[in-house]
């Protein structure tokens, strides 16, 4: 059996304090220190004085719980805590790793997964040390592009915790929703299961040393995005959309979401995909199936940066159905990826240089 945090909070949410009728979870007595190894799980309960007089009865109601409601087999460890203990630090998450961008749409269906799999590409082939994490829970195709789709998963220890272990292909390590699910099935999650999810891909990850961490992110606007932006300090998005007027609606909205001051993460730069349509043999033919320079026309409304037009070529669903990003391919569309590459780190540097330092969002309720 698989265990995820999500599981273990449903069954704590199973215990009612004593004191007042609420369960753990009502009030907000479950730490967020949930570890989970194997068959083992491990958790802090938080009371407000060490001398709470259901203490001891609540280390116990929250073990039994975990083995009625999961498994008998499950290990379980609890340890308790007072609100009045000093705050512990928390270690920074991917401590290593310099710049963490997230390719976002507004809508699906743009390619937005198409050019995080090959902006990836693009960067390592320059030599880069790149990371992508395909976040886009209910259609993960990150797997698919590379050609990974049957790859297992495994974990080694690092400083006496066990990491999991990215998939390496074409210089990039990838982790992905996929490879925790059956990829014939749909994918039917709560909201607060995958983004536990989620976090457990980020945080209990031996990503390493990097100097892009990609993030290809669901499409629309959701708790995700919101888990994402709270569990870490975004160097800034790129947002993707064709020029079609409905995912230009849409593109202007995620836009707004991560301008918003609660918010507050840079916009990098606008790609606008499939922005012409052209017959392979005849590179100089330019069809605009989808109107014609919306992203254009967009990203110059919203002061944004156009980083990318790339256009629809048939080989780029060929390439991303073999498992060979079409970026490592010398052709049109292979050489618009390159371009966008090389506009990314521009982009990148120039926010580096003109802006603080990201922090995560503190999102207060």
């Amino acid at each position: 059996m698989t265990l995820y945090p999500s599981l273990i909070t449903d069954a704590l949410a199973k215990v009612r304090y004593p004191g007042n009728g609420k369960n753990l979870i009502e009030n907000s007595m479950v730490a967020d220190d949930i570890r989970i190894d194997g068959d083992t799980v491990s958790f802090s309960l938080i009371f407000d004085k060490p001398t709470d007089p259901f203490l001891k009865s609540m280390l116990k109601a929250a073990e039994a719980s975990i083995h009625t409601y999961i498994s008998p087999e499950v290990k379980v460890t609890v340890h308790a805590v007072t609100r009045q203990a000093a705050p512990v630090a928390p270690a920074p998450v991917l401590p290593h790793v310099k710049n963490i961008i997230g390719v976002f749409s507004g809508k699906g269906g743009v390619g937005k997964s198409t050019v995080a799999a090959n902006l990836a590409a693009s960067l390592a082939q320059d030599g880069y040390k790149v990371g992508l994490l395909d976040a886009d829970i209910f259609g993960p195709s990150v797997p698919k592009m590379y050609g990974i789709e049957d790859e297992q998963l495994f974990i080694h220890d690092v400083d006496g915790r066990q990491m999991i272990i990215p998939v390496e292909r074409y210089g990039v390590k990838i982790l992905s929703i996929g490879f925790l699910v059956d990829k014939d099935k749909a994918v039917m999650w709560r909201g607060s299961m995958a983004s536990n999810a989620l976090k457990q891909l980020i945080t209990d990850a031996d990503w390493g040393e990097l100097d892009y961490f990609l993030i290809d992110m669901p499409p629309g606007t959701s708790d995700i995005h919101l888990t994402l932006v709270q569990t870490l300090a975004m160097t800034g998005m790129v947002i993707v959309t064709t020029p079609q007027e409905v995912a230009l609606a849409d593109a202007r909205k995620g836009i707004s979401m991560f301008s918003d001051d609660k918010v507050n993460v840079p916009i990098l730069g606008l790609v606008e995909n499939m922005a012409w349509f052209t017959p392979a043999p005849h590179p100089e033919e330019r069809y605009y199936i989808f109107g014609k320079e919306g992203g254009v026309k967009l990203a110059e409304k919203l002061g944004v940066p156009l980083l990318a037009q790339i256009p629809l070529v048939g080989n780029i669903a060929d390439s991303g159905d073999s498992g060979v990003p079409v970026a490592l391919t010398d052709t049109i569309t292979g050489q618009a990826f390159n371009h966008l590459a090389h506009e990314v780190i521009d982009a990148v540097a120039r926010r580096n240089e003109t802006l603080p330092p990201t922090t995560k969002v503190e999102l207060k309720h």
